[in-house]
C-alpha cells in the first residue's frame, strides 16, 4: 500500500511538472510589450544563476549581449563569463517569420529554435548538448522572458531531461545606451 501511495504521488508530480504550465497566450494584454527585435538590438548586459534540481546555485555568471537587426534578420552576440573562471560566446541568428513569430539558430543549438512573443512575455523552446564536466547531456530548453520597465528583461529558463525539469537559469538583463 506505501508503494502505491508513493508511486501515485510521482505520477502526479509528473502531471504537474508537464501539464497546464505556462502559456505565450496568458501575457495577451500584459505592459510594457515585448518586442525582440527592439530589445534585442544594440549592448545588453546581464547577470545570472544555474540551479541544480534541489534550487542550489551551482553556476554564477555575467553576460554582454550585443543584437543587430538587417530588416527580419538578427544577429545576437553573446560572451558568458562564468565566476569559476570559464567563458563562452554564442551567436545567435534570429529570423522574424510572416506569422510574427521567431526562429533561431546557433552553432551549439540542435535544429531550429521557435519564439514568439504576447505582451509583455517571450517564449523560446530549443535543444542544446549542453556540456557538464567531462560529459554532455541533450537538454530542451523552456526559456521565458519578461520585459520590466527601464530596459530590464527577467529570464527564466527550464532546462529539461525527458519532460522533467532538471536546472533552473534565471538571467536578468539591462539594456545598456550605444
Amino acid at each position: 500500500m506505501k508503494l502505491l501511495k508513493i508511486l501515485s504521488m510521482i505520477g502526479v508530480g509528473f502531471m504537474l511538472n508537464n501539464c497546464g504550465g505556462n502559456a505565450i497566450h496568458f501575457y495577451k494584454d500584459t505592459i510594457p510589450e515585448a518586442n525582440i527585435k527592439e530589445y534585442f538590438n544594440g549592448p545588453i548586459k546581464a547577470w545570472g544563476i544555474v540551479q541544480d534540481w534541489r534550487g542550489r546555485v551551482v553556476r554564477r555568471f555575467d553576460v554582454t549581449m550585443v543584437g543587430k537587426w538587417e530588416g527580419d534578420t538578427g544577429t545576437l552576440t553573446e560572451h558568458f563569463e562564468f565566476y569559476d573562471g570559464k567563458s563562452q560566446d554564442r551567436v545567435w541568428t534570429i529570423k522574424k517569420l510572416s506569422d510574427g513569430k521567431y526562429q533561431g539558430t546557433a552553432p551549439d543549438i540542435l535544429g531550429i529554435a521557435t519564439g514568439e512573443n504576447n505582451g509583455s512575455a517571450i517564449h523560446w523552446d530549443y535543444v542544446m548538448d549542453l556540456p557538464v564536466g567531462d560529459t554532455s547531456y541533450r537538454i530542451r530548453f523552456d526559456d521565458w522572458m519578461w520585459v520590466m520597465n527601464d530596459g530590464v528583461m527577467i529570464n527564466r529558463s527550464y532546462l529539461k531531461k525527458f519532460g522533467i525539469t532538471v536546472s533552473e537559469l534565471t538571467l536578468f538583463m539591462q539594456k545598456q545606451k550605444p
